[in-house]
């Protein structure tokens, strides 16, 4: 016989509840965010051609990312929307630092709308060199344009790349054309060593100035002055309107000093307002009368077909240059060639033809 009592305790565990998930999955559902779909190329193009902003946002994004795995997909689209694209006018907006570009692109902007036409930004933001991260704060400064349902704005990093121009920017142009954006606007980060970029991409290079800052001539570089189409005095309301004024003319005599543009366009100097909205029609007049002037001309077709030409170039670059990176033996290399270039025992010359006679050996074992 068992003369051990069965213990009891005076505690008791009360069974649990079960938790909640921590995002309430119903607003989810009504906010469209329950999950993002992973799209075949087909399906991301049927969604742009339909003007799914989502969908183009996602485009984007992916066309944008430098992860090998996407590549494919991501130039599957953009072959797939080449023949829905090619219908704006694209026009690249660049300026000294301080010039008010994002104040201006919202009054520009409003007005283009007011024309009955749709409008695309992409707010090219600088990257940090450092973090490799930007702010992409364009939006913010664009209240109107950017709840406006004609408007599609694009905030993107530099990462680092020449002339203040996203990496992807002229693929994301062609997608904002297939979901039926007929006007682009291309906003640069300023006044940088290869504004080219902006030119290979768009028809017409519009310049802000600001008067009075000390840069009327001396400090703006005679190639970005060469390249551009119109140059806008912004700022010019109340005192500095005869400051405006003077910069104009200035702005005006240095353009008589350049060669002949092949477009056979004549560069005007104009002065305007954001705030105070003027000029800023006459802006928009006289990017017309250029877009009429090269298409009769058959200039604005050639110049697109030029452009196509930069863009097969700068692809075959970037190619290259994303295979010598990714490719395994040079990544395991990478780290050691840096090391020796630290310590001085390797020249930069060296290290770099170490690594290429690795990526080309690649090719000839095969």
């Amino acid at each position: 016989m068992d003369n051990k009592k069965e213990f009891k305790s005076s505690l008791k565990v009360q069974a649990g509840i079960p938790q909640p998930p921590s995002i309430n999955p119903d607003v989810l559902i009504k906010s469209g965010r329950k999950k993002r779909n992973k799209y075949s190329a087909d399906e991301f193009v049927s969604g742009i051609l339909s003007g799914n902003r989502t969908i183009l946002s996602q485009a984007i994004t992916l066309v944008e990312s430098s992860l090998p795995a996407h590549y494919e997909t991501a130039q599957a689209i953009i072959e797939k929307c080449l023949p829905f694209s090619s219908r704006s006018i694209r026009i690249g907006i660049t300026g000294v630092p301080g010039a008010g570009k994002s104040t201006f692109i919202e009054t520009f902007g409003l007005h283009i709308l007011s024309e009955g036409r749709k409008l695309g930004v992409l707010a090219i933001d600088p990257s940090s060199k450092q973090t490799k991260g930007s702010i992409l704060g364009d939006k913010t400064r664009m209240e109107q344009l950017s709840v406006h349902p004609e408007v599609f704005i694009r905030p993107s990093p530099t990462r680092g790349t020449l002339g203040g121009v996203a990496r992807k920017t002229r693929e994301t142009i062609i997608l904002c054309e297939a979901a039926g954006f007929d006007t682009i606007l291309v906003e640069t980060v300023g006044v940088g060593q290869s504004e080219t970029s902006v030119h290979s991409m768009v028809d017409f290079f519009l310049l802000l100035m600001l008067a009075g800052a000390g840069d009327e001539l001396q400090g703006i570089k005679r190639g970005i002055m060469e390249m551009a189409d119109l140059i806008a005095i912004t700022k010019a309301d109340g005192a500095n309107k005869l400051i405006a004024e003077n910069a104009r003319l200035s702005f005006q005599n240095a353009l008589h000093l350049f060669p002949k543009k092949a477009s056979e366009w004549v560069p005007q100097v104009h002065t305007c307002s954001a705030l105070a909205n003027t000029g800023i029609k006459e802006l928009w007049k006289i990017i017309m009368e250029y877009f009429a002037l090269t298409k009769n001309s058959g200039y604005f077709d050639t110049f697109r077909k030029e452009q196509a030409v930069i863009r097969m170039h700068n692809t075959i670059i970037e190619y290259l240059n994303n295979s010598f990176y990714n490719y395994k033996e040079v990544k395991l290399l990478v780290p050691g060639i840096e090391r020796q270039l630290h310590e001085g025992k390797i020249t930069s010359y060296k290290a770099a033809i170490i690594l290429l006679d690795k990526y080309f050996k690649k090719y000839t074992e095969q």
